[in-house]
């Protein structure tokens, strides 16, 4: 059994095989939806390893194979262990061939067979998400290299989070090189050690640009403590970092920033990059939080990206969501008129890579979707994705046991119709600009009443 699956993409192969080769290939590849996780990729589509965690702790170890190695043709890779179990030879329950064809000079057919127990209907959902991300991700790095990005040192906090591991994936399959900064002792060259409080003036040695990630969870209760958490490993953090960042010669710094800026409840009313502050406790929070980036602002380029509701199934209130979507028990938030500003994962990566080579991009970034829709909208699109129903609306005081009263008028029910007017006026094109795509994407429901050809 197993499948063969083939796609092109309008890349050279000699491309498309490096992009492979590279750290965070698997990462980008794997699928959201699935209950594995990445522990740690193959050095080497000769013969290294990748291993994948399952869950209760097992994991899933692939070894590529160098007599099958032959660049930029071919590799394979074969699962070895499976579980705690070591499989003897010629009982493998996974080979994965891939094959690297060139059409021409400018196109790349790639061909994935598999040969597993795993029934094809099974892989058919896997491998047109990986189809999707490989052409998505390779025209963004071509758009990128067009516009002068070349090869880079980007330094990024927060790699470790839901945005930041995608975007550092994102960045490596792109030849570029990341630094990740933690706050621990750093476990390889790829890491230098952070202190927030008081950066090592030579931190940011050799870096081209900073992608400022970290912060504490928005999510919670909004108690004083909560709330002093969040604003104190926000603001002076970056205002020192941002500082180091305009003394060590960076060119670009790029902070992560939020749509809580506009305030909790706006109703209808269309908000952009121009529109005017908010009121509450958020939008005080964005406001010194973008302020503390852009102190620097007439020493080096500082985009400051406000983020809508991410979509991911790996994190953030769709993790959340899913579960009780898909057994029946999800509905909208309250009278579900508020309105709801997302983005998916993927575009907002791509709009951190865009700050990255877009040099006429400056100041604060609306990182949503163009089409925002009310929250009894999202309920709808999302049961009906995952063909369940959704009759069971949250009256406000749910959320309310968990957040507080604060917490459930900033978060649960705020109302906040955001247009990412910059971004449009750059031309700027997204992956998945309408929700019901973009929650078939990343929950492996695109191929639902469809015929692969």
């Amino acid at each position: 059994m197993g499948i063969e699956w083939s796609s092109v993409v309008a890349v050279p192969r000699h491309e498309v095989f490096a992009w492979f080769e590279r750290p965070g290939a698997f990462t980008r590849l794997a699928p959201p939806w699935q209950p594995v996780g990445v522990r740690s990729e193959a050095r080497s589509l000769a013969d290294g390893r990748a291993i994948l965690g399952l869950p209760g702790g097992l994991s899933w170890v692939a070894q590529h194979r160098s007599a099958d190695y032959d660049p930029p043709h071919r590799f394979v890779d074969e699962v070895v262990t499976s579980g705690l179990t070591t499989l003897p030879a010629g009982l493998l329950p996974w080979r994965h061939t891939h094959e690297f064809e060139a059409l021409d000079a400018d196109h790349t057919r790639v061909v994935d067979r598999v040969d597993s127990p795993v029934p094809e209907f099974a892989l058919r959902p896997m491998f047109a998400y990986r189809s999707r991300q490989l052409s998505d991700d390779l025209a963004a790095h071509r758009r990128a290299a067009q516009h002068g990005l070349a090869p880079s040192v980007v330094a990024v906090t927060g790699a470790r989070g839901l945005v930041g591991a995608a975007l550092t994936a994102m960045l490596s399959t792109g030849g570029h090189t990341v630094i990740r900064l933690v706050r621990r002792a750093p476990s390889g060259s790829g890491e230098r050690r952070w202190d927030p409080s008081d950066p090592d003036p030579a931190l940011l040695e050799g870096v081209d640009a900073v992608v400022h990630l970290a912060g504490a969870s928005i999510a919670g209760r909004f108690t004083a403590a909560h709330k002093r958490a969040i604003a104190d490993s926000r603001i002076e953090p970056t205002r020192r970092l941002a500082d180091l960042a305009a003394r060590s010669g960076v060119r670009t710094f790029v902070c992560a920033s939020a749509i809580g800026l506009y305030g909790a409840d706006r109703g209808a009313e269309q908000l952009t990059e121009n529109s005017s502050r908010g009121t509450g406790f958020l939008a005080d929070l964005v406001t010194r939080w973008e302020s503390a980036a852009e102190a620097v602002a007439d020493r080096i380029r500082v985009v400051t990206v406000r983020t809508g509701i991410v979509q991911s199934p790996r994190g953030g209130t769709l993790r959340l969501q899913r579960p009780l979507f898909a057994a029946g028990l999800g509905g909208r938030i309250g009278d579900g008129r508020q309105w709801l500003s997302w983005i998916g994962i993927d575009d907002l990566v791509d709009i951190y890579h865009r700050a990255l080579w877009d040099t006429e991009l400056t100041g604060p970034v609306n990182a949503v979707a163009p089409q925002p829709v009310t929250n009894a909208d999202y309920a709808r699109t999302l049961s009906h994705v995952l063909h369940r129903p959704a009759l069971l609306p949250v009256p406000a005081f749910g959320p309310a046991l968990l957040l507080g009263s604060e917490g459930v008028r900033e978060l649960a029910v705020a109302s906040q119709r955001v247009q990412p007017a910059r971004l449009q006026a750059a031309g700027h094109r997204f992956r998945t600009p309408e929700l019901d795509f973009a929650l078939r994407h990343i929950l492996g429901r695109t191929l639902d009443n469809q015929t692969h050809d």
